[in-house]
C-alpha cells in the first residue's frame, strides 16, 4: 500500500488490521498518536503530519477544567518552535482549527492563498486535513503537509478520512482511559485534602466544668469553606470561633486554612475580639481575591466568671436561648472580612446564667430549600431548638440535622452545614 492514491477493500481491511495490531498493547494516548503517524506513512506520502486530540468535544462550550484543552499531539516534520496550539485549535484558527470547528475536511493546493493558514513550517506549500469524528462530535484532527504545490487530491482525502475514522475508536478508548486515571488521581487528592481539612477542625469538644459543648461541620463536597474551632487561651478562657468563606470547594477550603492559621497566630498575642477581627481584616486580602469574603464570629468564654465577650463580622448572629424560651441575638461587631479595608469592629459582652445556651451556626443550616423553593429558615430553626432545649448539646445538633434533612427530603446539603451549641448547666 506504500504511497498508493487509492484504497481497495482489501487495503482498507489490511489498514484496519494494521491499526489494531499496532496499538492493541497500549492505552497510552501519546504512544498511540505516534504509532498512528508511523502507520500513516505507509499509506500516504507526506513531508509533515500531525494528529491533534482534544480533551473534550469542541461542542462542549462549558469546558471548565483548567490547563490545556488539547489532550494529545503527535507531530512529524514540523519546525522545532511551532505556533501555540492550544488556544489556536480551540478558537478555530489555522487550517486544523478550522477543520475541528467546522467538522469539514479540506484540501489546500497552495497554503499561501488560504485565509485560514497559519505558518507552522516554512517549507509547506500544500496541505490536507480531516476531522476525527466520534458520535458526530469532533474529537481532533489529522493533518498532512507537503513541500510541493497541489500534492493532494480527493483520493488522498479518502485515504486520510478512512484512516481518521479507523483511528477514532482507538483514540476514544485511550482518552477514556486517561480520564479514568485522572479521575482516580483527583479522587485520591480530594480524599487527602478532606483528611487534611478534617485535621484542622476539632476532633472532640473540650470538657469544661459546668458547661456542655458540642460542634459539627458537614461539608457539601469533599472539602468546604466552613470552619469552627475551640482554642484554649489560658486556664480561664476558651475561644470559640465559627466562620464561613464565600464560595465552596477547593478555593474556599484554601482560604479557610489560611484564615485558621492567621487566627491562631493572632491569638498568641491578641485576644480582645474586636482587635482580632481588625487584624484579620487587614491580613485576609493577602490570601484571597477581591471578591472573596469571610463571615466570622469570634467569642471568648471566661468560664470562671461565666462571661462571654465577642465580635461578629457579618456572620449569622448566634442565638442565646434563655431557660424561659426567650432569645437574644449576638449581632454586634462589624462587616464581613475582606469587604471594607478600613472597617471598624466592636466587641460586646454578655453574662451567661445557669440554663443559658448559645447556638452558633452558618447559613448552611437555615438557607436550605425544598424542591418547591421553600426555605428552612430561622423560624423553623428556632422551633426545633425550643422543642429540644432541655436535651444535651450533641442531641440538639442531631435534632437540627434530622429536621433539616426531613424538610428537604434528602441527606445531602447544598451548602456546608456547621453548628456549635454551648450550654451552661
Amino acid at each position: 500500500m506504500q504511497n498508493s492514491p487509492e484504497l481497495s477493500p482489501e487495503n482498507k481491511y489490511q489498514l484496519l488490521r494494521d491499526i489494531s495490531l499496532k496499538i492493541k498493547d497500549t492505552l497510552d494516548l501519546n504512544v498511540i498518536l505516534k504509532l498512528l503517524l508511523d502507520l500513516l506513512k505507509t499509506v500516504l506520502d507526506y513531508d509533515a503530519a500531525g494528529i491533534f486530540v482534544l480533551s473534550k468535544s469542541i461542542e462542549h462550550y462549558d469546558y471548565s477544567i483548567p490547563g490545556q484543552k488539547i489532550a494529545g499531539i503527535a507531530k512529524y516534520g514540523f519546525d522545532e518552535h511551532p505556533v501555540e496550539t492550544d488556544g489556536m485549535l480551540w478558537e478555530g484558527k489555522g487550517i486544523v482549527g478550522y477543520v475541528i470547528n467546522s467538522k469539514e475536511s479540506i484540501i489546500v493546493n497552495d497554503v499561501r492563498k488560504n485565509s485560514h493558514y497559519i505558518v507552522g513550517r516554512e517549507k509547506t506549500l500544500s496541505e490536507i486535513a480531516v476531522p476525527i469524528i466520534k458520535d458526530d462530535k469532533a474529537i481532533g484532527a489529522l493533518d498532512v503537509e507537503s513541500d510541493r504545490l497541489a500534492a493532494f487530491d480527493n483520493h488522498h482525502l479518502e485515504i486520510l478520512q478512512f484512516f481518521a475514522d479507523a483511528a477514532a475508536i482507538s483514540l476514544e478508548k485511550a482518552m477514556l482511559h486517561r480520564q479514568i486515571l485522572e479521575k482516580k488521581k483527583l479522587e485520591e487528592q480530594m480524599r487527602t485534602a478532606r483528611d487534611v481539612q478534617s485535621g484542622l477542625l476539632p476532633a472532640n469538644s473540650p470538657s469544661i466544668e459546668g458547661y456542655d459543648l458540642s460542634g459539627i461541620c458537614i461539608p457539601t463536597y469533599e472539602i468546604g469553606g466552613d470552619y469552627f474551632d475551640y482554642i484554649t487561651l489560658d486556664k480561664n478562657n476558651l475561644a470559640i470561633v465559627i466562620a464561613d468563606v464565600s464560595g465552596d470547594g477547593i478555593p474556599a477550603a484554601l482560604i479557610m486554612a489560611a484564615f485558621r492559621a492567621m487566627l491562631k497566630s493572632q491569638l498568641k498575642s491578641v485576644q480582645e475580639p474586636s482587635k482580632v477581627m481588625h487584624l484579620l481584616n487587614q491580613q485576609i486580602p493577602e490570601v484571597s481575591r477581591k471578591r472573596d469574603f469571610i463571615s466570622a464570629f469570634y467569642g471568648k468564654l471566661n468560664f470562671k466568671e461565666h462571661r462571654f465577650t465577642f465580635s461578629n463580622s457579618g456572620h449569622n448572629p448566634p442565638i442565646i436561648l434563655k431557660p424561659d424560651g426567650s432569645l437574644i441575638l449576638l449581632e454586634q461587631g462589624g462587616p464581613a472580612l475582606n469587604i471594607l479595608k478600613d472597617a471598624v469592629y466592636n466587641s460586646s459582652s454578655v453574662s451567661l446564667d445557669p440554663g443559658d445556651q448559645i447556638i452558633f451556626y452558618t447559613d448552611g443550616v437555615t438557607e436550605i430549600f425544598r424542591d418547591d423553593s421553600k426555605e428552612f429558615g430561622f423560624e423553623r430553626l428556632k422551633r426545633v431548638l425550643l422543642s429540644c432545649k432541655d436535651a444535651s448539646a450533641e442531641e440538639m445538633i442531631n435534632r437540627v440535622i434530622e429536621s433539616t434533612k426531613s424538610f428537604t427530603g434528602t441527606s445531602l446539603y447544598r451548602d456546608d452545614f456547621t453548628m456549635i451549641i454551648l450550654k451552661r448547666k
